[in-house]
């Protein structure tokens, strides 16, 4: 490997290793829709199988929040739904993931895959940019009501909703099992 292609390496590698969940503890920085789609353009290249690209997404600003919130959390038992209320109005904004259902298994395994690289890429560049992001996956995306909210397709379905806020103090990082714990080489007989 060259200097320059191990340089490019350990940026990379370094960048993996630090991203961080970034649950709470938002700055008051705006979460702009530009911001977004910028990050958004260069996530796009995650690996597609038959360059089907199964995503699109739905950005929820700050300013459409709160109403955003409220009827998701409407979804929710009565006794649920201010405890909803508050956490979907916690982060700065949202971008909802949404992917295609194709009819084939393998086809679903596929762009489900392509869909969770897209949004690992998107995570990654935007922890470059001190934007954090979660991957929430709550009760809610399941919920029929929630898709009608969204505008979401029958052949569709939420992948995750991604909270989304500047910060200032990046989370403590979490421990990794190594990795001579999860590897195995074949032998055949």
């Amino acid at each position: 490997m060259t200097n320059e292609h191990q340089s490019n390496y350990d940026i990379i590698a370094k960048t993996i290793r630090e991203r961080r969940a970034v649950k709470k503890g938002y700055n008051d920085k705006v979460v702009t829709e530009e911001a977004v789609r910028e990050i958004l353009d260069d996530a796009r290249w995650a690996p597609t199988h038959g360059m089907r690209e199964p995503w699109r997404f739905i950005f929820v600003s700050k300013e459409e929040q709160p109403a955003f919130a409220r009827q998701v959390a409407q979804t929710y038992p009565e006794e649920l739904q201010e405890n909803r209320e508050n956490f979907l109005n916690e982060p700065s904004a949202f971008l909802v993931v949404v992917m295609q259902k194709p009819e084939k298994q393998k086809q679903w395994d596929e762009n489900f895959g392509a869909t969770a690289a897209l949004i690992q890429n998107f995570w990654l560049l935007a922890w470059e940019k001190k934007l954090g992001v979660v991957w929430r996956t709550n009760p809610h995306i399941y919920h029929s009501e929630v898709k009608d909210i969204l505008n979401i397709g029958e052949d569709e379905r939420v992948v995750g909703f991604i909270h989304l806020g500047y910060f200032d103090e990046a989370p403590e990082a979490k421990d990794r099992t190594p990795i001579d714990e999860k590897f195995s080489s074949f032998k055949g007989s």
